[in-house]
């Protein structure tokens, strides 16, 4: 059997056909193929859910693919970010906050935008129904605002009068009356929709067209204008919206419609560095394709979903085509990959629609035939969607085989190339790496007057983002000399890449580099020496020196009576990722835990030193009570630490209750014999916490009691809008034990 090419695919775009793909791919792996996936949202919005979601039917989870449990199954890194650019000269993807990404083979899945640039004030002051997460965004806070108010007046507009627009508005009405109904202010909804309170906000539809829903059949279209009338949803046909203010709309007719947020849900559009790269759009910036879902400019680029026109097949952009590419994507990247043929895709000339309400209820809508709305066509309509969202909710585990821990040799070229490939895209770079075009693996550094302080630590690469990793694993290797009130100055790195082709070896190491590159910055450390092996999985050692004056060295012997704790970051991170690996974790979950690691200590161990802080430790892998306990186990003090106060990452209750816990939580756990009361809180959703281990954890701080309010503020004014204060230090305790928990004495009272 021939080998198969080493080849790099980036798929751009968690759109509907590219989670199709890419769970093909996690069932049927290429030997020798590397996928990544760039996207700048974590959680994909499928359509056929997306109506019942605004409208209170399907929670946020259930209407979205998790692309973070998605990719994991897969096998596929994750880049978390927004392409912006094409050089297919290159075949680099250009990105908004990262370096380029090489490819072979490159596929697009980015959807569409309405259209708003024709209309003045429409791009400042008009939502999009498209990109979909920033539209709920808008419209939680729109939810959220209507909860808190909700006899305020509300006036609600929506551009567009197709099937999108008119399911929105009936779905819209409908979340709103659920949120009103929650509150006791509306009896329950029937045919006629009868609002039992003046105050109920109004919903206009604007159409520049006589009829609503030009493309669907005569049936279809009047049952649905009837309902909008029926439902005291104001439709406005024949308005053309010329003008779009923070005061509401304007139409070419005179009329004027004052409105708190206007909805712009028009005909679709592509953006615009599609067609600057080179490739053959159509005349609305779409990527035109051939039957095998191909360029026809480009062979190395494929698309599908709604950014695909295809030539041959006219079709309107629906999320039904899009879910349909899915396979025959797949089919035709992996016979690209291997040389053979494409298969041509066809797809249906007409599809069956169905339409919801907002009430429980379904339109059918097939060429000239029509039926509903019917309750029994809404159940057809969530059985198909549940049936499609389930591929995505759970996925089969598999025993991982044993490591060969052997590392091997690299070729040296490959750090030379990519250090200058660095410092080609960035010539300030040298700064922070001098040891770009030093050839041999010795430092030299002039010594600074002062006490030398070191640390050393390994990392494994938990997120398929070389780039991010980078920057976390620096993080998390200078939390030691933080720790210690030293300022760093310099690291040797140690890279273990993955035993794998050349070609992969080279370009993850270049994003790996980047981002240590860019985390250094926010220190001024510089990198000055780097050694490459190959081994079974990306991971890096940290060698840190920096250098402090005696007198500002913290050690715990300085503890004193009456300081309070600050802790700067959250815990979960541990819990966080082992439910991931079981593809029991939530994407947004694991989104926040990354930002969190992402974050420097370095302004926060400033900030202590401004403040008197006089002792600190780095949370890390050994969890927060056993950082706290050898915090105080060389001075004569006792600290108590409140589970009430201390910062959570979103998820990390959930679970931990559940048992997703690190392999490192049962050994940290036994710190547990180091608190006094530990027993008594046993039970207390946070305790489990105490002992999840962190990457790149926050710093564990005493700071002066008269301080602390000041302290904290300026923290989280840096952006620390996690840190806490989470318990005091205090005088020896009576039974020789040094820590003791608490809670907060309002809430144990309530309980």
């Amino acid at each position: 059997m021939s080998q198969i090419p080493s080849k790099e695919i980036v798929f751009i775009g968690g759109g509907h056909s590219h989670a199709i793909a890419l769970r093909h791919f996690g069932e049927n792996p290429i030997p020798g193929v590397r996928l990544t996936l760039i996207t700048d949202t974590l959680h994909a919005p499928y359509s056929g859910m997306l109506p019942g979601h605004i409208a209170g039917f399907y929670s946020f989870e259930r209407s979205h693919i998790d692309l973070y449990r998605l990719c994991e199954y897969a096998g596929v890194q994750l880049y978390h970010d927004k392409a912006i650019g094409l050089d297919l000269g290159r075949n680099q993807i250009l990105c908004a906050n990262r370096p380029p990404v090489s490819f072979d083979l490159v596929s697009i899945d980015i959807g569409s935008t309405p259209n708003r640039l024709e209309v003045p004030g429409a791009q400042t002051y008009a939502i999009p129904a498209k990109p979909v997460s920033q539209f709920l965004d808008r419209w939680r806070e729109t939810i959220e605002a209507f909860a808190r108010h909700p006899t305020q007046p509300l006036k609600l507009a929506i551009v567009g009068g197709g099937a999108g627009g008119v399911e929105l508005a009936l779905t819209m009405q409908q979340g709103l009356f659920v949120c009103r109904q929650a509150r006791g202010g509306m009896r329950n909804i029937d045919s006629s929709f009868v609002m039992y309170t003046a105050s109920f906000p109004e919903i206009h539809l604007f159409h520049r067209g006589r009829e609503l829903m030009s493309s669907h059949n005569t049936f279809v279209r009047k049952r649905l204008t009837d309902l909008i009338v029926r439902r005291d949803i104001q439709l406005h046909l024949n308005e053309q919206v010329t003008r779009v203010s923070a005061e509401g709309i304007e139409c070419q007719s005179g009329l004027k419609l004052e409105c708190d947020k206007v909805f712009w849900v028009t005909q679709a559009s592509a953006p615009d560095w599609l067609n600057a790269a080179g490739l053959a759009t159509d005349r609305d910036g779409f990527i035109l394709v051939k039957d095998s879902l191909q360029s026809i400019s480009h062979p190395q680029v494929f698309a599908a979903g709604d950014i695909a026109t295809m030539v041959n097949y006219t079709r309107p952009k629906a999320g039904v085509f899009a879910v349909r590419q899915g396979k025959p994507l797949y089919e035709n990247i992996r016979q690209a990959v291997l040389g053979q043929p494409a298969k041509p895709y066809r797809p249906q000339p007409k599809i069956l629609g169905l339409i919801g309400t907002g009430d429980g209820s379904a339109i059918a809508s097939w060429g000239k035939w029509g039926f509903g709305p019917n309750p029994v066509l809404w159940r057809w309509k969530d059985w198909i969607d549940r049936k499609f969202m389930d591929r995505f909710v759970s996925f089969p585990t598999s025993d991982t085989p044993a490591r060969d821990r052997q590392p091997k040799s690299v070729s040296p070229d490959i750090l030379s190339s990519v250090l200058q490939r660095l410092q080609t895209d960035n010539p300030k770079i040298e700064l922070l790496l001098p040891c770009i075009g030093n050839p041999d693996n010795v430092a030299i550094e002039s010594v600074t007057p002062g006490i030398l302080v070191q640390s050393l630590e390994t990392l494994e690469d938990p997120i398929r983002d070389p780039y991010q990793f980078g920057s976390l694993a620096v993080h998390h290797g200078l939390n030691a000399l933080l720790a210690k009130g030293a300022t760093p100055q310099s690291l040797l790195c140690a890279i273990e890449l993955p035993s794998t082709q050349p070609l992969y070896q080279e370009e993850t190491l270049y994003q790996l580099l980047s981002g240590i590159a860019k985390a250094l910055g926010v220190s001024q450390t510089q990198l000055v020496g780097c050694q490459v092996v190959a081994g079974p999985t990306l991971s890096v050692t940290l060698s840190s020196r920096g250098y402090a004056y005696p007198e500002q060295l913290w050690d715990s012997k300085h503890l004193q009576p009456g300081q309070v704790l600050i802790l700067t970051k959250p815990l979960g991170t541990g819990t966080l990722f082992a439910a991931h690996q079981q593809y029991r974790g939530q994407g947004r979950w694991l989104q926040d835990a990354i930002a969190s690691m992402m974050q420097s200590n370095y302004p926060a161990a400033v900030t202590f030193m401004e403040m008197g802080a006089t002792a600190c430790r780095a949370i890390g892998s050994s969890g927060l009570l056993t950082e706290s306990v050898t915090m105080v186990e060389k001075s004569n003090v006792s600290l108590t630490i409140n589970l009430d106060r201390l910062p959570v990452l979103e998820g990390a209750i959930e679970t931990s209750h559940y048992g997703l816990l690190s392999p490192l939580h049962a050994e940290n756990s036994r710190s547990s014999q180091s608190a006094s009361n530990a027993s008594s809180f046993s039970s207390h959703p946070l305790y489990s916490l105490l002992f999840d281990p962190q990457t790149s954890g926050g710093l564990l701080a005493s700071v002066p009691s008269p301080q602390g309010t000041e302290c904290l503020k300026l923290l989280q004014d840096l952006g620390y809008i996690h840190s806490a204060i989470i318990g005091e230090v205090n005088l020896p305790s009576t039974n020789a034990l040094p820590i003791k928990l608490e809670v907060n004495e309002e809430l144990t009272e309530e309980e």
